[in-house]
């Protein structure tokens, strides 16, 4: 017999049933939505846009560790979050999540409200100008990203700086 009642779920059964199913380039999987967005996370990953979104985000690592590459206020650096550690990023921050092998993380984000956009942003690595963004609103990460990701990566003009001439390679 079925429960209509609110009920908890085990997040270390979830993840022995699901862990398989978190795929590169994203490696999400949503585990509610509603109000607020909980999403699994799975590393290994090898991104180079940075995220630009409307609300905060919420950052939990269960295992192994990330670096958040981030662009605040001028400046380009990196926040650890190691296994056990949280962190909350503020609203319309550039960053760039880069997760590590075997590496499990939870992600918090409030649902998009009308009219807000998401920015996906791709940095120079030689003089940090911005080489390309596209900005849309975003439904569901796992659907959004990847066609802007592959659009990006398939347009050599796209991945070259106007200014300093630097390349990105597209990944093999």
């Amino acid at each position: 017999m079925t429960s209509n009642r609110l009920q908890a779920f085990n997040i270390q059964k979830w993840l022995a049933e699901n862990r398989h199913l978190m795929k590169p380039p994203v490696g999400n999987k949503l585990l509610y939505s509603g109000e607020f967005k909980v999403m699994m996370v799975a590393g290994p990953n090898k991104r180079s846009d940075y995220h630009i979104e409307e609300g905060e985000e919420w950052f939990y690592q269960l295992e192994g560790s990330m670096v958040l590459k981030v662009h605040d206020k001028g400046e380009f650096y990196d926040i650890p979050i190691n296994e056990g550690e949280t962190f909350c990023l503020p609203a319309r921050v550039p960053h760039s999540p880069q997760r590590m092998p075997n590496s499990i993380g939870i992600v918090v984000e409030r649902e998009r409200r009308e009219g807000e956009l998401d920015t996906l942003r791709w940095y120079c690595q030689g003089c940090l100008e911005i080489l390309h963004e596209e900005t849309f609103f975003c439904r569901d990460l796992v659907v959004d990203l990847p066609p802007i990701i592959q659009r990006y990566y398939a347009s050599e003009s796209l991945r070259t700086c106007k200014k300093c001439g630097w390349r990105e390679e597209a990944p093999k």
